[in-house]
């Protein structure tokens, strides 16, 4: 794959951006990307905001043409975070993917994506969006001003990163974690995301909306989805917010 980086100063979301991007040409070339220095009004799942200050964080949104339907997106979404987490190892940040959107460093959130598919008008052309949100250079006063534990690789390292090496720095474990997922979807990851999101048996607790459902984890289903074992007998969970 190859990938096509388009900077700018300042967006308000990325995922926005590419979005009108793809209804306007619908022709965009798999991995095409645009990335922002600053980020006005990004936004995670479940409407929470998602905000970069000038030459903070990594916000870009990757653009991959598949014809892979709606039920395959949060598959995609785990392999993103895999590929995030191995960047981070790979220059001995002790990262680990979470379901069903992170990837944490010693139980703090370093990184956020979400993907949505998208689709021409006459369906002809049709692919995923994936925003990444990687905290790069944000301060531990900045981090500890955020509603949830929160960590970045400066913290973590002690050292700034450039936003753009380490936006190519993704490149390589992006196309191998992405090839992987075109080749067989979640059952193609399923074990290198279980060895790194697990172990099996692990208690967890599930918040969803005013839902909460708590058991030991029981593996991951076709489609990424969590299973979880409880006093009824093992669950399936579509989304929600994970606590150990």
């Amino acid at each position: 794959m190859q990938f096509k980086v388009d900077w700018h100063d300042r967006l308000g979301s990325t995922n926005t951006y590419m979005k009108q991007r793809f209804i306007r040409e619908s022709d965009i070339p798999s991995g095409s990307i645009v990335a922002t220095r600053e980020q006005t009004a990004g936004r995670g799942r479940q409407e929470r905001k998602w905000l970069s200050a000038p030459d903070t964080n990594l916000c870009f949104s990757l653009f991959i043409a598949t014809p892979a339907e709606l039920m395959a997106v949060p598959s995609l979404t785990m392999a993103i975070a895999m590929a995030v987490s191995e960047m981070l190892n790979r220059l001995r940040i002790p990262a680990a993917p979470k379901w069903p959107n992170d990837v944490l460093v010693d139980g703090k959130k370093i990184c956020g994506i979400l993907s949505e598919r998208v689709e021409s008008g006459d369906s002809s052309a049709t692919g995923i969006i994936v925003g990444i949100g990687l905290n790069v250079n944000m301060s531990s006063v900045e981090a500890e001003a955020i509603d949830r534990p929160a960590t970045s690789m400066l913290i973590v390292s002690s050292q700034a990163h450039d936003l753009c090496r380490t936006l190519e720095s993704l490149f390589q474990p992006l196309e191998h974690w992405i090839e992987e997922w075109k080749q067989g979807g979640f059952p193609r990851l399923r074990e290198s995301w279980t060895q790194q999101a697990g172990p099996i048996g692990k208690r967890l607790t599930v918040h969803d909306g005013d839902v909460i459902k708590s058991g030991t984890l029981a593996g991951f289903g076709d489609h990424g989805e969590l299973l979880l074992n409880t006093e009824n007998g093992v669950e399936t969970i579509w989304s929600g917010d994970v606590s150990a």
